[in-house]
């Protein structure tokens, strides 16, 4: 049974981390990771992300103005930067690696161990890509708690609030890790199977790996 649902396990895999991957780079460009709603001037949203910070006004549309520096910015946004475009590139490589390591691909076929050595690497490459995913918008998202509640800004003074940039950066960051997660499983579940079923298979398999 395991080898029946080994295919669709690495194709939902794949799909997930996909998915992660898109909201991943989606999360990287979207300028609402910060929003502040002005209690004056209710029909204007500004908007910060890691590139520009905008403005939404009711009637005339969004307008947005980039940053000029990146040493200006706040660290937590400098860091989510290099982290961001981490997260995108690992994606990318993971994509790529368990690509060629599915089974339904017809592109390697004699070659089952290499091809179950680049799904395990591209698990692992979306495991960091989703790590790195979340890591800067969980400090982004802790660095706004802390100055929504920071009692040395006067109550007058208009706090930033999550923007929805980042909950779509967390849900990209779930898929990444769940996309690999299944990916890896299909390599456990492909090494029991074969331990239990072909015990003589898996002997010969375990003196392959001792001689590399």
């Amino acid at each position: 049974m395991a080898s029946v649902y080994q295919p669709v396990m690495q194709l939902s895999g794949i799909l997930v981390s996909l998915l992660g991957w898109v909201l991943s780079c989606l999360t990287t460009y979207l300028p609402q990771w910060k929003n502040l709603n002005l209690e004056l001037n209710e029909l204007e949203i500004w908007t910060m992300g890691l590139w520009q910070a905008c403005v939404v006004q009711e009637e005339g549309g969004m307008q947005c103005k980039d940053f000029d520096s990146f040493l200006a910015l706040p660290p937590e946004l400098r860091i989510s930067r290099i982290l961001m475009f981490f997260s995108n590139g690992s994606g990318l490589l993971g994509l790529l690696l368990s690509g060629f390591g599915l089974d339904c691909l017809k592109i390697g076929e004699r070659q089952q161990e290499q091809k179950k050595r680049l799904l395990l690497f591209g698990g692992m490459l979306f495991w960091i890509s989703g790590i790195t995913a979340i890591v800067p918008v969980s400090w982004v998202a802790h660095a706004t708690v802390q100055e929504f509640w920071d009692e040395n800004i006067p109550d007058i003074v208009p706090r930033w609030d999550f923007g929805e940039a980042l909950f779509v950066g967390w849900l990209a960051g779930f898929c990444l890790i769940l996309g690999g997660s299944l990916l890896s499983c299909t390599i456990c579940c492909s090494h029991l199977f074969i331990k239990h079923v072909h015990p003589q298979l898996h002997t010969g398999s375990i003196l392959y790996f001792k001689n590399c």
